[in-house]
C-alpha cells in the first residue's frame, strides 16, 4: 500500500523549534519532489518548502526563509521540516505531498496533516 504519513505536530511556545517528519511506505521518496504545505484557520493552503528529487535543490516561502529547513534522509525514506524561531503566525495544519514530476506538482500523494500550534 502506497502511503505518506507525517508526524511531529505539537504545541510550542513562540521562539521554539519543532521538526516535522514525512515518511513513505510502498515507494521511495528519493524519486519524488517533496513539498510541505500549511493551512491556517480561515486561510488558503500555502506552499512552505520543497525539495526536488534529482539534485535535492530546495526552496522556501519568504515567510519561513531563514527559519525553516527541509532535508532528506534517504536511508529512512523520510523528509524533514526543521522549524526554528517559530511565530504564532506559523500556527497551521501542515501537510507534506509527493510529486513524481517536480516542486511545481502535480502532487500524487498527500498526508492527512499535523497540527502545529505556536502559542504561549
Amino acid at each position: 500500500q502506497l502511503q505518506l504519513v507525517e508526524s511531529g505536530g505539537a504545541l510550542v511556545q513562540p521562539g521554539g523549534s519543532l521538526r516535522l517528519s514525512c515518511a513513505a511506505s510502498g515507494f521511495t521518496l528519493n524519486y519524488y519532489a517533496i513539498g510541505w504545505f500549511r493551512q491556517a484557520p480561515g486561510k488558503e493552503r500555502e506552499g512552505v518548502s520543497c525539495i526536488s528529487s534529482s539534485l535535492g535543490s530546495t526552496n522556501y516561502a519568504d515567510s519561513v526563509k531563514g527559519r525553516f529547513t527541509i532535508s532528506r534522509d534517504n536511508a529512512k525514506n523520510t523528509v524533514y521540516l526543521q522549524m526554528n524561531s517559530l511565530k504564532p503566525e506559523d500556527t497551521a495544519v501542515y501537510y507534506c505531498a509527493a510529486s513524481s514530476s517536480s516542486c511545481h506538482g502535480p502532487w500524487n500523494y498527500w498526508t492527512k496533516g499535523t497540527l502545529v500550534t505556536v502559542s504561549s
